[in-house]
Formats: C-alpha cells, structure tokens, sequence
C-alpha cells in the first residue's frame, strides 16, 4: 500500500461513540459502538468505505474473482463447527459471503449496475446490514471451511472484509473497540490498561515466585535492556492472568541462554486490528516495530498467543518498514533448544493424561503444529491427541476476538465450543493444554459450562515449568513431590 493510499485510508475514520439510546444497538446480542446516524445514512457511508477500500487495497481482486463463481454449494457446512451445532443456514459459511458478494456485484460492476438501470433493482439496505453485523460475529474466523471450499474461497478473508468496512462506519462490539482504543489513544497503551508500574511490580513479584519454586535466585525478567537479541511481547493479559506461563518463559530463556527484553514502552502483543479493522492492524504493527527499534532489538518473540503469533507473523514484513525484524513464537524457540539439547526437562514429573489444543492462528496454515507436540512427548509419557487436530483442528469456539465479548459467552461455550468440548471429554485429559491467552480463556468457560469435571487449562510452558532442570536449582522431581505434600 502506498504512503499516500494509507493516508486516504486513515482519513476514512468515523471516531464512533457509544450511542447506548440507539434503537439498534438494544436489538443486538451484545453492545455495539454506533455513531449517530439518520435513517438509511448507514447504507450510503458502507458503500463509500467500500469505495475507498476496493481502491487502496487488493479486495477487489478478490472480490471479482468470487463473485464470479459459485459460491453456494455448501461444501463448507460440513466443517463448520458452528453450523454442526445450529443447522442454521444463516450460519453456512458462503451464506455469510453471500452478503458482502451481493453487494459488490449490485454496486461494483458493470452487469450489476446495468441491471439497476433496466429493472428494479436490489437495494443495499439498513436490514442487510443489520445481518451482516450479526452473522460476522457468530463466526469464529477459524477458517476451517477454508480448506473445504472446492473452489477455493477464502470464506474468512470476506468475514474479516466485512468486519474491517462495517467498523469504518461505527459497528463494531464495545469490547473490541474499547481495547484497541486503549492500547492506540490511551494513557497505558495496552489491551488491559495495565500500567507501566504495575507491570514491573508483576516481574518482581514473578522473580521472587520462582525463587521459592525453583530454590534458586538467577532467573530475571528483565525490563528495558538495550541490544537485547529478543524484544518479548505476551498477550498482555498474561501480567494479570497467566503467571506461570510466563514463569516458564522465562526460566526457558534462562536456562537456554536467550538474550531478551520487555519493553516498557510497549509490552502488549496483542492486535484485535487482525479481527475487526485493517487500518488497526496496520498501526498496531507499525506501534510494536517502533518498541523494538527503541529498545535496539534485532527479533521479536511473541508469547503464548495465537493472534497475537499470526498479526506479527504476518504483518510485520508488510507493514514493518524497511528491514523489518523476525518474527519468533515462543515455541519454535523452545522447541530449537530442546533439539539442540540446550533445555533439559523431567519426563517423571507430569503423569497425569495431557492433551494439546492447536490455536486456530498458528496451526491452520501448519506454521506451528509439530513444534508443540515434540516438546510435549519429550517430557510427558501420557499424550493424547484430540480427533482432528493441527491444521484441521476445531476452534475453541471463541476465536475471531468473540471471546472478549462477555454477554455472549452462551453462545460461545454452547455453539460454538461444543465440538471443543466433546474433544476434550473423550481425550479423558487432566491437563489441557491451550498455547494461547484468548483460548485459555474460552476453554477455561467451556470446562465449566460443560461440566468437565477436573481439568485444568494450561499453557505449554505451565507444564514446562514443572519438569524443567536448571543448574543450582531444585530439581523437578524434588519440587514435585514438595507440591504433593502441600496439595
């Protein structure tokens, strides 16, 4: 994209705000930022955002290229883990193209608006939107009917250019927009509007936690240290929710040598501008490269977070800037040391039944799915997989940034978790596995509305940080039995 097309693109920017009186926004399942509107303005502004997006963008090859094709056969249903459990039409994945397809080919080519001319024609109109800012969000973006559409349909991509359009004109969920909000505009500049302070105190609090676990004092979580090799960025939600995974982290980066740091300036790795606004996502990147350029960092290394893994894998070489640095998951790094011999784990610790669940963003397209497994079998003699799994794996069922938007957990956990659910019901697992802060979330709800039972959603360095050897500290087998005694 050009310099000029993204400064075209960024004027495109309706600053919604919260219209809680809108007779649209209590028709909804969950809340929406509306910005006011007269009656019937909602089709005309979608239409011009449509414009300016087919003109500084590659959708309109796409679009072109799927609207001329049949995009009805339904293959996708069959894969579809939220129409297994609804049987709703509305919920077929090329039923949801269908929406923004009909649009193009009425407004956008020569054959529909010649057909306008001669007859009556189909108007885009404020119910169609309506539908469309309903259905996209019943979609968990997890693009398994990706890999059944004969014909090749990114069923996904359309969702998503769906989502990016209808939050130019002010539809988009409160929770998504308040985070991205925040980490952009806000005083904090993360997701959890965690302050820098607080912060820090967490890595202090963390360091002396793994004093009393591993009975050793070197492990740090180090804070603004120039040159590092690896500028480190979790989910942020992890400062608040996720202590030992990212205890894990860090004693993995200990005891294999990483050179690495946490930036002050920016410590949050997630971008919700994957799921709802490609002008977010842009800036949300561009915000990220600048923390590693600040810090003197040669590579990033993203957490235990699939979206999070996927936006910066993807999207740092595109909008990145000149020589823009790599791209790492916190796994892959494990992993390469666990071969090189470099990390030494227990394999007596964990005894119990462990199953992995693959997040949709790192597994789909088969970037990360070996990776994770070979750590796993290296150190836990009870593996169980879940059927499928990997690239064809299920959704969580609150991907595509649905999990943060809490008045919709019902249909979160009873749709489109139910195929999750069962999975982990028949592995029969203790330890469920979930390499990514927004699915732990979503699996956490779905064991307790599903009534699973004793099982514990974790991440892979949860576990890790269990059986792991370093020297001069406890060793694994000690610290276990310690844990025992106190349970």
């Amino acid at each position: 994209m050009s310099a000029r097309a993204a400064e075209e693109t960024d004027a495109v920017d309706p600053q919604p705000t919260l219209d809680a009186a809108s007779p649209r926004a209590s028709t909804r399942r969950y809340s929406y930022y509306v910005e006011p509107q007269t009656a019937g303005d909602r089709p005309r502004r979608f239409l011009q955002v449509m414009a300016a997006v087919l003109r500084h963008s590659a959708y309109g090859y796409w679009l072109d290229l799927y609207s001329r094709v049949s995009a009805k056969c339904s293959r996708c249903a069959d894969v579809c883990p939220v129409y297994d459990v609804t049987h709703d039409p509305r919920d077929v994945p090329c039923y949801r193209s269908e929406l923004i397809l009909k649009v193009y080919r009425r407004y956008f080519t020569f054959a529909g608006m010649a057909r306008a001319r001669l007859g009556k024609p189909w108007e885009l109109t404020d119910a169609h939107l309506d539908e469309m800012a309903e259905s996209v969000y019943r979609c968990t973006a997890c693009r398994r009917c990706t890999t059944e559409c004969p014909l090749g349909i990114d069923h996904g991509l359309l969702t998503h250019l769906m989502r990016h359009i209808l939050t130019e004109i002010g539809l988009a969920p409160k929770a998504l927009v308040v985070a991205v909000r925040e980490q952009l505009e806000g005083r904090t500049r993360n997701t959890s509007a965690i302050p820098v302070a607080a912060m820090r105190d967490t890595c202090e609090f963390l360091e002396e936690e793994l004093v009393d676990q591993l009975g050793y004092d070197g492990v740090r979580f180090p804070v603004d240290v120039e040159g590092a090799e690896y500028a480190f960025f979790p989910a942020v939600s992890d400062f608040l929710l996720e202590a030992d995974t990212l205890m894990g982290n860090a004693a993995v980066f200990h005891a294999t040598g990483c050179s690495w740091t946490i930036g002050s300036g920016n410590f949050d790795g997630i971008n919700y501008g994957l799921f709802i606004n490609d002008r977010y996502l842009r800036r949300i990147i561009r915000q990220l490269v600048a923390e590693v350029r600040r810090l003197g960092a040669r590579k990033i290394m993203i957490g235990e977070c699939g979206h999070a893994s996927r936006s910066a894998k993807d999207f740092v070489p595109v909008f990145g800037g000149p020589d823009p640095p790599e791209v790492v998951n916190c796994m892959e790094w494990t992993h390469r040391m666990l071969d090189q011999g470099r990390l030494v784990l227990n394999p007596d610790v964990i005894t119990d039944v462990v199953t992995f669940h693959d997040p949709c963003n790192i597994a789909r397209k088969g970037w990360i799915v070996d990776q994770p497994r070979e750590i796993i079998r290296s150190f836990c003699r009870n593996f169980v997989e879940m059927t499928p799994s990997g690239s064809e794996n299920y959704c969580c069922g609150g991907g595509g940034g649905t999990v943060s938007i809490d008045e919709i957990r019902a249909f979160r956990t009873g749709v489109g978790g139910k195929r999750k659910a069962d999975q982990i019901r028949a592995t029969g697992a203790r330890y469920v596995i979930a390499p990514c802060a927004n699915c732990k979330k979503q699996l956490r709800e779905l064991v307790e509305d599903h009534g699973l039972g004793e099982v514990d959603v974790v991440g892979l360095h949860d576990l890790i940080l269990k059986a792991i050897e370093i020297p001069g500290a406890r060793p694994a087998a000690e610290r276990a039995a310690a844990g025992l005694q106190a349970g």
